[in-house]
């Protein structure tokens, strides 16, 4: 009960903040009519922008953890529409910042020392303030200087709280409103709450920054600071300090006589590198955490967000891209069912059909008009109707990728960024994809098997021995057990024993 009375204060206080923005969106009447009712006369009218704005103005205010669940919900176009989506990638992750004295005592706690012995001088106020954690700039005892990122006090616990009642509102939700099920808010939140509790273990970010910089060792364009893991706990990470100008300061680019299409070349092959050769992202590549160095290498900073994709979906993102850029609709629809990811109980016939609706607009565009991420964004939209089940990891693709791609146009609008990597997607696709990568898939997938087959002799031989002790007598299992899959084990040496039937035979042809 004490649960239940807490939550409608919480409740409360959010509604109210959202109601002063009237930050509800404006399909509610088709969702819940009667609380739309309702809403009509406790909201203000008078608030200026679209749904999308408004909703980013209430969750600034209501702090924190709302800022992050904006966040999330901007790569969910799928729940949220493409707009709207759109309007909270804009959300500003910024906070007052809280005291150097507190981020002071934070680092000693977590490093075990006092803050004279790690640093040499320790700025007390704050670069930045984020959300979850500000960065403060130092130099270590050895003279290095670095950028340190503190979590901020008590974020955790605050979380922690926010997130039941996050839980327990998906819940009322689907009770009372039958219509929000198809939505899945429950897994929406489950997933929000993981992303977020690795968010704040700042070790974690340390990890995926230096597996970041090991996949972009040996190339000379794409930078990442260098972590001091001494100085790195779970909730303080100190890595190199960048000096830099940000990708989005023009006239500064200008000013430092930097070519902005050999920017856009390098950052381009990165992302295609990382999304492709390597299928680890950062997936929060916008202008305020992509430095241009003295160098004129691109330097990435911020790495709590990151995206993996696994060898089968680089091949089906592949796959379906050349499907929609040569018109190959048919391609498109199929790998979407060899994936698994469209059920087998639709018609391939008029998922084609849809497909083409979004490929069509695109045919005789020049490349340099064609946005992937908005042709990706279209065709989760389209997928829902096909029952195809929510994908996160190419949710945050697609959402990186139209970061990227705005990135891309602040250094040259006439330039897409696709076009100039062209010629690594070539390359990746003969080397992943032609018949010659073909072939040495099936090779391997061959060779595989030869080495199992010694243990499947001597698995085979076990069967036989134990056979020839209990005198060759055959077990007490039916047919129909065999089908139905209730005794594995016989299964299994009746498999054995084909495969040894099999090698026999190859044996007896060739020798």
């Amino acid at each position: 009960m004490f649960r239940i009375l807490r939550n409608l204060v919480r409740l409360a206080v959010i509604g109210r903040t959202i109601a002063r923005y009237n930050a509800l969106p404006s399909t509610l009447p088709q969702i819940a009519p009667t609380f739309a009712w309702i809403w009509r006369w406790i909201a203000r009218r008078d608030v200026p922008g679209r749904d999308g704005q408004r909703l980013a103005r209430a969750l600034a205010e209501l702090g924190p953890t709302y800022i992050k669940l904006g966040q999330l919900l901007s790569t969910r176009s799928d729940l949220v529409g493409e707009r709207m989506a759109a309007d909270l990638a804009e959300l500003q992750d910024k906070l007052p910042p809280f005291p150097g004295h507190q981020a002071r005592a934070i680092v000693e706690a977590e490093l075990g020392q006092p803050i004279h012995a790690l640093f040499r001088s320790f700025d007390e106020r704050p670069v930045a303030a984020a959300s979850i954690a500000q960065v403060h700039f130092a130099v270590t005892t050895e003279g290095e200087e670095v950028a340190v990122k503190v979590l901020r006090p008590g974020i955790e616990a605050a979380f922690e709280q926010d997130i039941e009642l996050f839980f327990w509102l998906a819940e009322l939700g689907e009770i009372l409103l039958p219509k929000l099920k198809r939505l899945r808010p429950r897994e929406v939140v489950d997933t929000f709450a993981r992303t977020s509790r690795l968010e704040m273990e700042l070790r974690m970010e340390a990890a995926a920054a230096s597996e970041l910089s090991d996949n972009f060792r040996d190339d000379p364009t794409f930078n990442v600071p260098k972590i001091d893991w001494n100085r790195t706990a779970k909730r303080v990470l100190t890595l190199e300090r960048i000096r830099g100008i940000k990708v989005d300061e023009m006239e500064r680019i200008n000013a430092a006589g930097f070519d902005r299409d050999e920017i856009l070349a390098m950052a381009s092959a990165s992302f295609f590198n990382q999304v492709f050769r390597d299928g680890f992202f950062h997936a929060d590549l916008h202008p305020g955490n992509l430095f241009i160095n003295e160098q004129g290498t691109i330097t990435a900073v911020d790495f709590g967000i990151m995206g993996r994709l696994d060898r089968a979906t680089r091949y089906y993102l592949a796959d379906m891209l050349i499907g929609f850029l040569t018109g190959d609709y048919r391609r498109v629809a199929l790998v979407h069912f060899e994936a698994g990811y469209v059920p087998p109980n639709q018609s391939i016939e008029i998922f084609t059909q849809a497909c083409r609706a979004i490929g069509e607009p695109l045919q005789n565009k020049p490349l340099n008009e064609i946005s992937v991420g908005r042709l990706l964004a279209q065709l989760f939209a389209v997928t829902e109707q096909f029952q195809m089940e929510t994908q996160p990891q190419l949710l945050l693709l697609q959402k990186s990728m139209l970061t990227a791609e705005g990135v891309g146009r602040l250094l040259n609008p006439n330039v897409n960024m696709w076009e100039l990597a062209r010629p690594l997607i070539e390359e990746w696709m003969r080397e992943n994809r032609g018949p010659e990568a073909q072939f040495l898939d099936d090779a391997s997938a061959a060779l595989s098997t030869i080495r199992r087959i010694p243990a499947l002799v001597r698995e085979a031989e076990r069967v036989v021995a134990e056979m020839a002790q209990g005198g060759l007598r055959v077990h007490p299992f039916s047919i129909g057990q065999i089908i139905g899959g209730r005794d594995r084990q016989h299964l299994d040496r009746l498999a054995l024993w084909a495969v040894v039937i099999f090698l026999g035979v190859i044996a007896l042809r060739l020798f």
